[in-house]
């Protein structure tokens, strides 16, 4: 990232280390500077597609390609109306059919096709749709429900968790109170050592611990996403299958004498004067009568064949 440099003045990251890009509607950027420079009015051109742009839309940039960042912008003020879900939808065509939809106008408005008319249905759609829209703004979607259920599952394990260590503190705590009384009653009424009635207590101590519970295992991908405890996808179409697949020999009709076999050349003395595979070819899985056995092929086509009776 040290060769980013904003494209007006030219400042790059290796001379100015908290150097930002600013990106707006249009995709272009600028540095923080240009942007206070171009735009203290609050509103201003574009100083590379002359488009009017406002300050406050300015947003640091994420990624390099000025292309990427227009659509990306565009989509999140698309999806912003366009937020049907997949439940809203009788059946998943109608539902792909929406999707295909969304995609065509964010494709046509990134990359400036029919833009006026795109537009305009963009409108119509949201003056039609103007209560579905507000209900999808309002209403939380599967993921958000989902995490919330995550979230609480969570809490109500670390709270078991957490009392199942407090109880076995108090207990560990009780057993020590215990185990020390009837050291001292040992020692004092005891004629055992000192020494050996020290080692079985100690022994006892070992065998008496009780390891920690472990841990409830979360079922996460190798990236930590959890995994769905409900199903969210519908049911795989079943297709009908039909017959298996059996393998028939190619037959190849070359109008001339049978080529031998390919495992037959090496014995036969074919290959003797070809030249033999390397190292890295046969690493490859190319072998010398591979190509003995296609000059072969070329050399017996059409050996049988009769002009004559090809004419009548």
């Amino acid at each position: 990232m040290d060769d980013l440099a904003c494209p007006r003045c030219r400042t790059t990251k290796y001379r100015n280390p908290s150097l930002k890009l600013m990106v707006n509607v249009c995709g272009h950027a600028l540095c923080e500077n240009c942007v206070e420079l171009l735009f203290v009015k609050g509103s201003g051109s574009c100083p590379q597609c002359n488009v009017p742009l406002r300050r406050g839309n300015f947003r640091v940039q994420i990624f390099e390609d000025a292309g990427v960042e227009k659509e990306v912008d565009i989509r999140r003020k698309i999806l912003k109306d366009y937020n049907k879900r997949e439940e809203d939808f009788e059946t998943l065509r109608a539902y792909n059919d929406y999707l295909e939809e969304v995609e065509t106008i964010i494709f046509n408005l990134a990359n400036e096709v029919d833009v006026e008319a795109t537009r305009r249905k963009v409108e119509q759609y949201k003056r039609d749709n103007k209560a579905q829209i507000q209900k999808g703004k309002l209403k939380p979607s599967r993921e958000e429900e989902f995490l919330e259920e995550v979230l609480e599952l969570e809490q109500q394990e670390a709270e078991l968790r957490r009392e199942q260590l407090a109880e076995l503190e108090r207990e560990a705590r009780r057993e020590k109170i215990k185990q020390k009384e009837s050291l001292i009653d040992d020692l004092m009424f005891s004629d055992l050592p000192a020494n050996r009635i020290l080692a079985s207590h100690g022994s006892k101590l070992k065998a008496a611990a009780k390891p920690l519970p472990p841990k409830p295992p979360a079922a996460v991908f190798s990236t930590g996403i959890k995994f769905r405890q409900k199903e969210a996808f519908l049911p795989v179409p079943k297709v009908s299958e039909g017959p298996l697949y059996t393998y028939v020999a190619l037959e190849q009709d070359l109008c001339g004498p049978p080529v031998p076999a390919l495992d037959a050349l090496t014995p036969s003395g074919y290959t003797a004067h070809v030249r033999a595979a390397t190292e890295p070819e046969l690493a490859g899985g190319f072998q010398a009568g591979l190509a003995c056995h296609r000059a072969l092929q070329d050399a017996f086509s059409g050996l049988f064949f009769k002009a004559s009776e090809e004419v009548s």
